[in-house]
């Protein structure tokens, strides 16, 4: 991977389309991925039969069944369309992840513009705490409020190991999940969670506080889905396992998604950073 850190070194500036879509290829954002068909497949299956965790906050409207997923997945990411590919690594169309990330910078620059009160929210602190809060901050200075409700409430979050107590956490404006005990660690020791959860608990202490609500919601996972299907604004980052952020998209309760690997390195989010900022005129 010593090819893909000189490229992004080698892009500190402004991207152009053509540069950001080959570090795209390079750093496997998109192109080949590593999520696994397989992978895909199952949550695709298990999202049909509503499975809550893969749901995760999205209450479908429509009957989606697996053939529809696929379909839909095809559409808004560029896997393949045919239900017998059934192995290998997923493939993600870098023109969807392109026209995607200029529409989650039209309203990433709305916000900024009329100085909305936004939240973010990440369940992948470990890989894209970086990408959020650059965007956090920038608006932030453009004259924004970022929400930091419920810092420090607990979250009690059914796993796969059972239930699982954590703690709302925050990092350069946005929030996270941490064990409980851990605070002020960095993003390193922050959680890793699909669960819509902890947007409800941010919602409804700032509701409970009677201070602003958010009028966009940034993130991925639980995040995303949660806030949409309460009527929020969300836009966000959704992997080719990830079909409840596309279903929420196609039936109208996430405004964007963008289509990319969320499980890289963290470092090879920046330039998609520095292009979002740049696309909403916030770069500094």
């Amino acid at each position: 991977m010593g090819a893909v850190v000189r490229h992004v070194r080698q892009h500190r500036g402004v991207l152009s389309t053509g540069a950001l879509r080959a570090h795209l290829l390079t750093a496997r954002l998109a192109g080949t991925v590593a999520t696994s068909r397989e992978a895909s497949l199952r949550s695709y299956r298990l999202f049909a039969a509503r499975d809550p965790r893969v749901t995760i906050g999205i209450d479908p409207e429509l009957n989606w069944k697996q053939r529809d997923l696929i379909a839909l997945m095809a559409d808004r990411c560029g896997v393949s369309a045919d239900p017998r590919h059934t192995s290998g690594l997923d493939v993600i169309d870098p023109e969807r992840t392109l026209g995607a990330l200029d529409a989650f910078a039209e309203r990433v620059a709305h916000a900024a513009r009329h100085r909305s009160t936004v939240l973010f929210g990440t369940g992948h602190p470990h890989r894209l705490i970086g990408f959020y809060a650059a965007l956090a901050d920038a608006l932030s200075a453009a004259g924004c409020t970022v929400l930091t409700s419920a810092h420090g409430h607990r979250v009690d979050i059914t796993t796969r190991f059972g239930l699982r107590t954590y703690n709302l956490d925050y990092v350069r404006g946005v929030a996270l999940v941490r064990e409980p005990g851990v605070w002020g660690a960095g993003c390193g020791t922050g959680a890793h969670t699909h669960s819509p959860l902890p947007v409800r608990v941010v919602l409804a202490a700032a509701a409970e506080a009677g201070g602003p609500l958010p009028e966009l919601v940034v993130g991925d996972h639980g995040w995303v889905c949660g806030a949409g299907q309460l009527g929020f604004e969300a836009i966000g980052l959704g992997d080719t396992d990830d079909p409840a952020l596309f279903v929420g998209e196609a039936e109208g309760r996430v405004s964007v998604v963008v289509p990319l690997d969320d499980a890289v390195r963290s470092d090879y989010y920046r330039p998609l950073t520095r292009y979002v900022l740049n696309r909403a005129c916030l770069s500094q």
